[in-house]
């Protein structure tokens, strides 16, 4: 989905969570495009076919107050705020919101706590970054004023996209994006250890590795041009090894507000799978993270 500066959307939710509040309470100090409209949704949990129960008349009214006190959030920032109350389950409901209002970015809050519930993210926030269609900023807990941003960027489609994603940004005065790039290691093959065979192996090792490495900064430094028109300082960076392990490396040693990756799936099932780097950022990062389509 190509990014709309003029028309630029963004989707809050709102269950009245810890997470979600954060999540709220960091879009505000995301440097979105100046013209940025945010509406912000929260979901009934409405199974039940019989009439209401009390119970549900409950959660009705707790939908419809989280729903307002994140508004009053944003509004501090976006006066024309929206709020709106839907009766869906959380996942359908979010996801229905965002087609209806053409967002460009979906914000959801992250429940992970320990080992197990981190791999999980917490099955709203996990159902909604899958199945988006848009990009989806997943937070856990609120960072400081967002000026300091890192971009994992293999050269795909939807890295290019989230470079265009924060190119869009208002960039602060102070503003930063480093982007990082990971070569993976040559394949080797297994042959006979005969000295010159070996010497062949890894001569053709290196070749590889230094063409990968050629394109890959090749990449960088025509990402880091367009961020540069957009106003932001940028760096950097290119690593060998196995990119998640590389780029987490990276991002910790950086320290930004925020991590922006790209989605591997766009369409059917593969619009299911993150791919294993955005995935495990996911699971694995400490700040946000702005998942990008």
């Amino acid at each position: 989905m190509p990014t709309r500066t003029a028309d630029f959307r963004i989707l809050a939710t709102a269950d009245g969570s810890a997470p979600a509040r954060a999540a709220v309470a960091t879009l505000v100090d995301v440097p979105w495009p100046e013209s940025a409209r945010v509406r912000v949704v929260a979901a009934r949990n409405t199974r039940a076919p019989h009439r209401r129960s009390i119970l549900l008349s409950a959660l009705d009214q707790s939908a419809d107050a989280a729903a307002e006190r994140a508004r009053r959030v944003l509004a501090k920032r976006w006066p024309d705020a929206e709020a709106v109350v839907v009766d869906k389950v959380p996942i359908a409901g979010i996801l229905a919101e965002a087609e209806r209002f053409r967002a460009d970015v979906i914000v959801v809050g992250w429940r992970g706590h320990g080992p197990v519930r981190r791999l999980l993210m917490g099955s709203v926030s996990r159902g909604v970054v899958r199945a988006a269609t848009c990009s989806v900023l997943v937070v856990r807990r609120r960072p400081a004023h967002v000026q300091t941003i890192v971009i994992g960027f293999d050269g795909s489609p939807n890295a290019r996209r989230a470079v265009s994603l924060v190119a869009s940004f208002s960039a602060p005065r102070d503003g930063q994006v480093t982007l990082i790039g990971v070569v993976g290691p040559a394949p080797t093959a297994r042959g006979p250890a005969v000295a010159g065979i070996r010497r062949s192996v890894a001569r053709e090792v290196r070749r590889i590795t230094a063409e990968r490495s050629s394109a890959a900064m090749k990449g960088l430094n025509g990402a880091a041009a367009e961020l540069k028109r957009a106003g932001w300082r940028t760096r950097v960076e290119l690593r060998t090894g196995e990119p998640l392990r590389e780029l987490v490396s990276a991002a910790n040693r950086s320290r930004p507000q925020l991590l922006v990756v790209g989605a591997r799936g766009t369409t059917g099932m593969r619009h299911l799978l993150l791919g294993s780097v955005a995935e495990g950022v996911l699971s694995r990062s400490q700040v946000p993270v702005l998942v990008a389509r």
